[in-house]
Order: structure tokens, then C-alpha cells, then sequence
């Protein structure tokens, strides 16, 4: 009689892919481009042309939803707010479906449209026609990193992004 082999043949719940790692580091990548900007905006001024920009709106536009703030509640809300998009690195690393829309999220508005306006503001001098500074504008020598993060962020929400029914019934 032969005798047996009992193999180990649990498949894991989570096995992590080369994908999902990069994921997770283009997110790690993300929030520290977040605290290198917010560290440029606070040590290059950032509120004497934000606050201003933001009294001129309502006049401009006649509604602007935006607040004004002093400059220790602005950046202990920004400390908060990278402390906590860093705690959802986890969720990256598992490429986890429901957390995306966040990640989408932080790479357009926080990064490429963040960084852009930054750029734009630069190159232009003013914000509104009322709030001129000098150049460059603040926060613009780290729009650069926030620009490149987001676009690795975005390229790696790309390649992880989920299969649907139609994506592997396309293949056969």
C-alpha cells in the first residue's frame, strides 16, 4: 500500500501582486508629495494669498463656499488630514475596491489640479486680479513632485483596477 502525501494547498486570502505592491508605494509616494507641498505652502506664505483670494471670490463669482483660516488651525487640518490619507495605505497595498474612489480623488483634485493651479498662479502672477505676489507662487516649487505623484498614483489605479465581466469575457 502507498502510502499518502497531504500537501499544503490553502490558497491565502490575500496574496499580494507585484501590482498592488506598487499601488500601495504610489500611494505611500502620494501622501508624502502632500506633506513636502503643504510644508512649501506654510513656509513660503501660502494664506497671504489664499485668504485673499478667497475675500475676492464672492465678488467675482457672487457664492464661494471657501473658508479663510489662521495659519495654525490650516496646518494642523492638513497634519490631520495626510496623517489620516496615510492610515488608508493598507487599503492600497490590498488594492482594496471600495477605497479607489478616495485614492481618484486625492490624485486629480489634490495633486494634479492642486499642482496645476500652483503653476498657473505662478506663471501668471496673481491669483484673482486683486491678489498679485511675486513670483513664483506659493507652494510652487514642490507642485513638480504633487504633479509627478499623482500622474504614478493615477497609472497605478490604472493598472490595478478591477476586472469586470466584460473585461474577461473579451479575452475568450
Amino acid at each position: 500500500m502507498r502510502p499518502i502525501q497531504m500537501t499544503a494547498s490553502a490558497t491565502p486570502l490575500y496574496a499580494p501582486g507585484r501590482s498592488t505592491f506598487r499601488l500601495g508605494v504610489a500611494w505611500l509616494l502620494m501622501c508624502a508629495a502632500l506633506a513636502l507641498h503643504v510644508t512649501d505652502e506654510a513656509l513660503t506664505g501660502f494664506l497671504a494669498v489664499y485668504n485673499p483670494t478667497v475675500l475676492a471670490m464672492p465678488a467675482k463669482l457672487g457664492f464661494w463656499p471657501m473658508p479663510t483660516f489662521e495659519f495654525r488651525e490650516w496646518l494642523t487640518g492638513l497634519v490631520i488630514g495626510i496623517l489620516l490619507l496615510s492610515a488608508l495605505s493598507p487599503f492600497a497595498f490590498r488594492n482594496a475596491r471600495s477605497i479607489r474612489p478616495v485614492f481618484y480623488f486625492c490624485a486629480v483634485v489634490t495633486g494634479l489640479l492642486n499642482a496645476l493651479g500652483h503653476t498657473i498662479a505662478a506663471i501668471l502672477g496673481h491669483t484673482v486680479a486683486a491678489v498679485r505676489f511675486p513670483r513664483p507662487a506659493p507652494g510652487f516649487y514642490s507642485s513638480p513632485v504633487l504633479l509627478i505623484a499623482s500622474i504614478y498614483l493615477l497609472v497605478q489605479l490604472r493598472r490595478t483596477r478591477p476586472r469586470t465581466s466584460y473585461d474577461v469575457s473579451s479575452e475568450v
